[in-house]
């Protein structure tokens, strides 16, 4: 591929996360408002299945820096936006081994994605929370989750399935869009 063209996809899919980053994020579960989904994740895994891993995870610091400059919630983002980087490339090198390295029958690979990707995801946001979100909320945020909801209950009640639920959401419609955007890409 043209490293113009390559570049420019780089930019566009970027641009899109930051866009779909910004304005459109959702509570999953309803007695943790404050754990959103958003669908930046999609143009991510579109640039790193058109391009490659290296270019995914350049798209995904290019969004968060946008994300830093354009969009800052201050100490939300200081903590949040290192574990949702950190998540995603686990996410991000989990699906792409998945989906390019293995030999697997299609539906068998989407599936082994789907199932792998969430639990790694999940695996990553837990331990991200114990050791890094949780001590820092407290410190800087005055937001003691332990006091709040209890450390475990928050963990196994919250964080575990709210990071299910997204990387199935997350993995499920990448895929579902993935060959609409390489027709389109293959157009241009």
């Amino acid at each position: 591929m043209m490293q113009t063209r390559k570049l420019s996809l780089i930019a566009l899919f970027s641009a899109l996360s930051v866009i779909l980053m910004v304005f459109i994020s959702v509570p999953l579960i309803p007695t943790v408002p404050f754990l959103k989904i958003d669908l930046s994740f999609i143009p991510i895994f579109m640039g790193m299945m058109l391009l490659d891993l290296k270019s995914g995870y350049l798209i995904l610091l290019i969004r968060s820096l946008l994300k830093l400059l354009l969009n800052n919630a201050g100490v939300n983002d200081y903590i949040g936006l290192p574990m949702n980087i950190l998540g995603f490339m686990i996410l991000m090198t989990v699906l792409y081994y998945c989906l390019t390295k293995n030999k697997w029958r299609p539906w068998i690979q989407k599936g082994m994605s789907i199932v792998l990707g969430s639990v790694a995801l999940t695996v990553m946001m837990v331990l991200m929370n114990y050791f890094y979100a949780i001590p820092l909320y407290a410190q800087f945020a005055n937001f003691n989750i332990g006091q709040v909801f209890g450390i475990f209950n928050y963990l196994l009640l919250a964080v575990v399935p709210f990071n299910l639920l997204e990387g199935v959401i997350l993995i499920s419609l990448s895929l579902l869009i993935l060959p609409f955007v390489r027709r389109l890409i293959n157009l241009i």
